[in-house]
């Protein structure tokens, strides 16, 4: 039995994962996945590949890419969901803040540097046609910790999934002012390229396995009250989440990887574009 360690953040996006280990689905080929929920999102989990606490990684696109380009030993080896991410534009309930235009040159809770929260400032930024020069960060870690920053009024905004965050809204904490999708498929499948080389067949079982279980993820009963009761959200939410979600069992191409980083080198989040064969494995 081949142990891999796999980490990914404890959203809905990632109930096919849990699904497959409870059903088994890994161990019949061969495969003890150990699964890690990462609250801190992006950020810590590229830290982790660097530091080989880790094996794989579901992880934002537009981090991994980052990271790898900065020199993280690691290779994207398929998209897991195809369609963009929802990030919601939050703010604190009582804040005077009403619309995204007054969020200009306000001060951005982020989980970690690198993190989405942070990156995606940058594109909503420049969507609003603003100088991203003076966008201001405050590192609070988890959503808990931006819950307690946006309450205190250390930082004025923060970015996260819409949906999972709802429930804060709903609640009173937060109030969300706009959204910002990704213009790119959100969530990508890396592996450390040291042990991708070394357990080249083993990768290729788990997304085996993982593709055969999102293919038909949407077709099980209850999926939309599953999901609901697993991550405590109001099932028209999760009907509607649903409606705009499409995992992927796919590589990237050649000109989507161009295009993302065109688009991440026209917002500066990188300085510099790499090549294919660095960034993705073809399996």
């Amino acid at each position: 039995m081949k142990t891999i360690k796999i980490v990914g953040v404890p959203e809905h996006f990632n109930l096919p994962w849990i699904q497959s280990i409870a059903n088994g689905t890994f161990e019949k080929k061969g495969i003890h996945l150990q699964w890690q929920d990462i609250p801190e999102g992006t950020g810590k989990m590229c830290q982790m590949l660097r530091d080989g606490e880790t094996d794989m990684a579901v992880i934002l696109t537009e981090g991994i890419i980052k990271d790898i380009i900065a020199g993280n030993q690691s290779k994207i080896v398929q998209i897991y969901v195809e369609s963009p991410l929802i990030w919601g534009i939050h703010v604190a309930a009582k804040s005077n803040y009403q619309t995204i235009a007054d969020l200009e040159n306000k001060k951005i809770a982020i989980s970690r540097l690198g993190s989405g929260s942070q990156l995606m400032a940058y594109v909503n930024a420049n969507n609003q046609q603003w100088d991203t020069k003076h966008l201001e960060f405050e590192i609070v870690n988890t959503i808990d910790g931006a819950v307690e920053s946006l309450t205190n009024g250390e930082s004025d905004y923060f970015m996260w999934e819409r949906f999972m965050t709802k429930p804060l809204v709903d609640k009173g904490i937060f109030r969300r002012v706009g959204d910002c999708p990704t213009p790119w498929p959100c969530f990508v499948i890396a592996v450390r390229t040291e042990f991708l080389e070394e357990n080249k067949e083993a990768v290729q079982s788990v997304l085996h396995g993982i593709n055969a279980a999102t293919r038909h993820f949407k077709e099980q009963p209850n999926v939309a009250e599953t999901l609901a009761n697993t991550y405590h959200q109001k099932l028209e939410d999760i009907q509607e989440w649903l409606t705009l979600t499409t995992w992927s069992q796919k590589s990237f191409t050649k000109n989507e990887i161009t295009a993302i980083q065109n688009k991440l080198f026209d917002l500066q989040i990188i300085a510099k574009k790499s090549n294919f064969a660095t960034l993705v494995e073809t399996m």
